[in-house]
């Protein structure tokens, strides 16, 4: 015996069309004394933008600009997280560097000359930050130097690591109401203690 199935409704779609994008509501503002995942980018809510190691940082800089972000993941074809690129490595001292190391243009310096490897990238584990402070973030990244912490899920045994997400310097000044003015990060957190102290 069959369903009864009927035709659905359908139309043109309209000039002016969109699409949903995922959106994560983090609070606009928080306090140290916030919970971690309040001020953490889960990817499992939003898309976490990746780009290849042979992409120019050029294409990178587009990338960024376009989805409104500071980093990309930089992953091979398997979507096997490779390493990161930051918006603070396409403008700071790296491309100069290749450029002078290698004779290339700035064209041609690709993602992967200035990107940090996996291998010298610190996680923290999603337990840990489930029970977190902002305060807890803010002290993490300024031990560590790190304008970013990725965020893993702990494996199952014999599985990859997968990240979850990740905690961002700018974005946890953005919600502390915080105004940094530079990229540099020891002043950043010096900028950072003080305002937060008035």
């Amino acid at each position: 015996m069959s369903e009864p199935y009927h035709l659905l409704p359908s139309g043109r779609l309209e000039s002016g069309a969109t699409f949903h994008k995922p959106v994560q509501n983090l609070p606009e503002r928080v306090t140290l004394n916030s919970p971690a995942l309040d001020v953490m980018t889960d990817f499992k809510v939003v898309t976490a933008y990746t780009i290849f190691p042979l992409e120019s940082i050029e294409d990178a800089q587009h990338k960024m600009i376009h989805r409104g972000v500071r980093m990309l993941l930089v992953v091979d074809a398997k979507n096997t997280l490779l390493g990161l690129v930051t918006s603070t490595d396409l403008m700071g001292e790296k491309p100069m560097q290749v450029i002078q190391n290698t004779g290339c243009t700035h064209a041609e310096v690709l993602v992967q000359d200035i990107m940090t490897p996996g291998d010298k990238l610190e996680v923290i584990c999603m337990n840990d930050v489930e029970g977190a402070k902002a305060g807890n973030v803010l002290v993490t990244l300024k031990a560590s130097g790190r304008q970013h912490a990725l965020v893993v899920d702990r494996p199952a045994p014999g599985q990859p690591q997968k990240v979850r997400g990740i905690l961002s310097l700018s974005q946890l000044t953005r919600q502390l109401g915080v105004t940094v003015q530079t990229a540099e990060i020891a002043q950043t957190f010096a900028e950072i203690e003080t305002q937060l102290a008035h």
